[in-house]
């Protein structure tokens, strides 16, 4: 096993543990959205970031270790499937196992992050519901005929009042 095969696989195992890690974020994000608490989902927020930074320093390190891995200089054919076929052995096999068990987060995660914007996206459909029902209509601007605007008062009432 070359070092920067070695570099690869520690650089993608550290990727697929930040990835589990958000994932396990994201489902304790679920719970807080149910609830509704605000505080603790903003600093969920907070976390997630520092998980997407590391994530991003990693994947730069993975991309370097793929770089020296095959030899090239630009960025435009270097895949983790380039980097499977170039090796042999075991290694092959640690690599294609590694990034199944990513794809298999990443999806998750995709999954999760779906459904929390989802229940996001309702409940503030309930807030702008409930905000309509406790604002009083607006009377309209425009200009119109005095007696028409008794008539819909009227129309409005439920009582009778001459009975």
């Amino acid at each position: 096993m070359s070092t920067s095969t070695e570099t690869l696989i520690e650089a993608l195992e550290k990727l697929y543990q930040l990835h589990e890690k958000l994932y396990e974020l994201s489902e304790a994000k679920t719970e807080i959205i149910k609830k509704g608490d605000m505080e603790s989902l903003q600093k969920m927020l907070k976390d997630e970031q520092t998980f997407v930074a590391a994530i991003n320093t990693m994947e730069r390190q993975r991309q370097e270790a793929a770089k020296q891995l095959l030899g090239k200089s630009e960025a435009t054919e270097i895949t983790l499937t380039n980097c499977i076929e170039a090796v042999t052995g075991n290694d092959k096999e640690i690599l294609s196992e590694l990034k199944e068990k990513i794809l298999s987060v990443v999806n998750k995660l995709k999954d999760r992050n779906e459904l929390n914007q989802l229940l996001i996206h309702q409940s503030l459909q309930f807030v702008n519901m409930t905000i309509d029902m406790i604002q009083p209509r607006p009377e309209s601007m425009n200009y119109g005929r005095p007696d028409q605007k008794k008539m819909e008062k009227r129309a409005i009432s439920t009582f009778n009042s001459e009975a």
